[in-house]
């Protein structure tokens, strides 16, 4: 689904036009071609704007991520072939605010902008937990179905933490946020994810495939984590997003046990993904070839028949 246009004013404004004037230093000159060229440069660069990262609240309650992967099979019991354009298990989150960051240099911006929206959020939340019911399914057009945020005075809490996040990047420099009005919800599945499916007749989430989720309560999560996440790099072997870096809400905040387990979950299955890449390259013919030959090749046994031509299970304890 393509990102909607950033509503970015320049800082500048609109400038005034002088009169002319004769006596006007060659360094004021100099200095207002730089001030139009620094506004030329805002200008194209909200042209060119294309968020690559946000801001995400990660779902780790089992009984609504439980939930959510019953309702996706619901659908897909239904029309399986909706199957490529389901959200993933491990993915499932809030988008609290996109962005865009070019290099290596505004990654390390965003970061210190997360770390600095951390007490913001905290007052904002004035040491309380902030729970965050889901209830009921929507969709955006037929295009991407979401499980809706419960209505409540959460809502407000989270507009307030989503706006101050916008505020607190873009006065990095950062350029973030979308022209449109944020609206909370959980991403189950978008259309977008598997585009054959137009090809082959499938043009929106027909209602009827989750109207049995309608009202469904799916629970609460807290609001413990926020995350900057990349929406290009690859992603954790867990499902979610490669994170760049995290603020952990609230001095003692409940979960944060299960937030380190996740922690030490995501690492357990990369190592594991690690360990079985390196297997299945063990295992390949041409891979063991290599290793004999750099091991083995030219060097005799005692007997004096050459290893080229040893068996390598024997050679190898």
């Amino acid at each position: 689904m393509p990102f909607a246009a950033v509503d970015i004013q320049d800082d500048c404004g609109s400038p005034d036009v002088p009169q002319a004037n004769p006596k006007r230093s060659k360094e004021e000159e100099e200095d207002r071609g730089d001030k139009n060229d620094h506004v030329k440069k805002r200008k194209k660069a909200k042209k060119d704007y294309q968020p690559n990262y946000f801001l995400s609240i990660p779902i780790t309650n089992k009984k609504i991520t439980t939930g959510i992967k019953v309702l996706q099979n619901s659908i897909l019991q239904q029309d399986k072939r909706l199957t490529k354009a389901m959200v993933g298990d491990g993915s499932f989150h809030i988008t609290l605010l996109v962005m865009q960051l070019l290099n290596e240099d505004e990654v390390n911006i965003g970061t210190d902008a997360l770390l600095e929206l951390k007490p913001f959020v905290e007052e904002i939340l004035e040491g309380k937990h902030l729970a965050l019911p889901f209830q009921g399914i929507g969709t955006f057009q037929g295009q991407v179905g979401f499980v809706k945020l419960a209505d409540g005075d959460h809502v407000s809490a989270l507009l307030e933490i989503a706006e101050t996040a916008k505020r607190t990047f873009r006065e990095k420099g950062i350029l973030a946020g979308e022209s449109r009005t944020f609206k909370p919800h959980l991403t189950f599945m978008k259309l977008s994810k598997a585009p054959m499916l137009r090809k082959k007749g499938v043009r929106k989430i027909e209602p009827g495939l989750y109207e049995q989720f309608i009202d469904h309560r799916f629970g609460e999560e807290l609001l413990n984590q926020i995350d900057l996440c990349s929406m290009l790099k690859k992603k954790q072997s867990s499902g979610y997003y490669h994170c760049e870096s995290s603020i952990v809400i609230g001095k003692k905040p409940v979960g944060t046990q299960d937030l380190i387990n996740e922690a030490l979950h995501r690492e357990r299955m990369e190592l594991k993904s690690k360990v079985k890449q390196i297997k299945e390259l063990l295992l390949k013919p041409e891979t063991q070839a290599k290793i004999r030959k750099e091991l083995f090749e030219g060097r005799v046994f005692n007997n004096g028949s050459p290893t080229s031509n040893a068996d390598f299970n024997l050679i190898l304890p």
